[in-house]
């Protein structure tokens, strides 16, 4: 191990967050907002200093590609070693078979890839790692859920020993990143901005005229770029966006929640479900007054017949016929269809429906792959003029911990990364793979998914009411425990 100290030269805002990293109180830490602010030097300098003061931490660097933190955050950290003046097999070792940096101490720091796999969507490949640290590079461009299961896994080696004394070491969470309106925009930059970041969790926007190594000239090349990366890359603008193939704007979506519509004459309820069973995807029953979401009900690991239970239940409440009620019949959507004789069922793989063109006074049909695409297209058009609203009044889940807060977070999240498919080649309108989604989020979309099926109801008229009173779910006629 070096036995000298070696003496490392802040930049003013890394010298902000070195204070919050000693700070006790602070555990989790989230840095940048543009290039060029020195994210990676703290990164190493904190993760070298944990792994030299506490023999035997374990620590943790992930990105998305293992390659890319390879050939660039690795590459750094031997430049900041040669820097300090270590020297390899002697002061450190780096096994690139299993992708190790090891200390003389029993130190480790494990370097990790993030990306989402379809053949282990719930991230396994963590489940063993007892950590002391982790640090995520590029945060904005992981998964949130490989964010959040790897965050479960620090703080599982933290208790030393130092002579006869036994200690405990903070956990520590490290995310640095540039501009996104993903989940560091929700966990840092949103609630930085309006002054409500949790005590635990600090937030430091470093910029590229914050560091004053960096040569003019780079500075000046991200001057020239195009908008969107001066933007994101010079200005850290974290709400800009101009993703050609995006197909709400940021600003109409978060502005859902105080959409001011309308007033309809008799407005008709509706149900729309989204089904999982057993698995991490979520099941969402969203009921509908008009084109207001407001009620709410997010649940996990259930049955068919758990879920058809509440879907009743649910109907009877809000006195809403089965008519009224569209559950997404792909896949395992089929048993509820089956146990709930009169629902419809949604089909987003099916064929776009024809609608009445009140200009040309007939029935079109419109140039899209499928009736998902179709649907959320007619979605989209709702959501930037303000004709649809989410006012949840009724919130009912299973899962621990989960909040209407969070719920509706997750929903802008979804509506924010669902993207035309780049129709330049001039074939039917579309939107990219719900698998395209899931890898983004690291989840299914499944908030979004019951806006979308919302519009069902708008190619096809819901069921009216007649006056006479008979209700096919009146409480005299139906058994939600059945």
């Amino acid at each position: 191990m070096n036995s000298q100290t070696a003496v490392i030269d802040l930049l003013a805002k890394q010298t902000e967050a070195w204070e919050a990293f000693e700070d006790p109180t602070v555990t989790e830490l989230g840095y940048g907002g543009a290039a060029g602010g020195g994210k990676t030097r703290l990164g190493w300098y904190i993760g070298i200093t944990l792994s030299e003061q506490y023999p035997g931490a374990r620590g943790a660097v992930g990105r998305k590609e293992l390659k890319t933190l390879r050939i660039t955050t690795l590459a750094e950290l031997f430049v900041i070693f040669g820097e300090m003046g270590y020297r390899q097999d002697r002061d450190y070792s780096y096994d690139a078979k299993d992708s190790i940096i090891k200390f003389p101490n029993g130190s480790e720091i494990l370097l990790l890839d993030t990306a989402y796999s379809p053949q282990d969507p719930e991230y396994t490949r963590f489940g063993s790692l007892n950590l002391t640290w982790a640090w995520i590079e590029e945060s904005n461009e992981s998964p949130e859920k490989a964010k959040s299961i790897l965050k479960t896994r620090v703080g599982r080696n933290n208790l030393f020993t130092k002579g006869n004394e036994r200690f405990e070491v903070k956990p520590f969470w490290l995310e640095t990143f540039n501009p996104n309106k993903g989940h560091v925009h929700r966990d840092y930059y949103k609630p930085w901005k309006e002054g409500s970041l949790p005590s635990y969790r600090r937030f430091i926007r470093a910029l590229p005229g914050d560091n004053k190594y960096l040569p003019a000239s780079y500075i000046e090349n991200l001057r020239r770029a195009d908008k969107t990366t001066r933007e994101r890359l010079l200005y850290g603008n974290f709400d800009y966006s101009d993703d050609p193939l995006k197909l709400m704007f940021y600003e109409a979506i978060t502005e859902l929640v105080s959409n001011p519509l309308p007033e309809k004459k008799n407005p008709v309820k509706v149900i729309i479900a989204d089904i999982a069973r057993f698995g991490g995807d979520k099941i969402v029953i969203g009921t509908f007054n008009g084109l207001t979401l407001f009620g709410l009900g997010v649940y996990t690991y259930q049955g068919t017949d758990e879920t058809a239970k509440l879907i009743r239940i649910e109907s009877v409440e809000e006195d809403i016929p089965y008519q009224n009620i569209l559950i997404d019949e792909d896949g395992i959507g089929g048993g509820v269809v089956d146990q709930m004789r009169g629902v419809k069922g949604f089909l987003g793989s099916s064929s776009p429906t024809t609608y009445y063109d009140e200009i040309k006074g007939r029935l079109s049909t419109e140039n899209f792959q499928n009736f998902r695409s179709q649907c959320y297209f007619r979605l989209a058009e709702m959501v930037n003029n303000h004709l649809i609203a989410v006012k949840v009044t009724k919130f009912k889940t299973n899962i621990e911990g989960y909040t209407v807060e969070k719920a509706l977070s997750d929903l802008f999240e979804e509506l924010d990364q669902t993207k035309r498919k780049d129709d330049t080649t001039g074939q039917k309108l579309g939107i990219i793979p719900k698998a395209e989604i899931k890898e983004a989020l690291g989840r299914s979309p499944d908030m979004a998914d019951v806006l979308m099926m919302r519009m069902f109801f708008e190619f096809r008229e819901p069921y009216q009411e007649p006056n006479y009173g008979f209700h096919p779910t009146s409480k005299a006629k139906v058994n939600p425990a059945r």
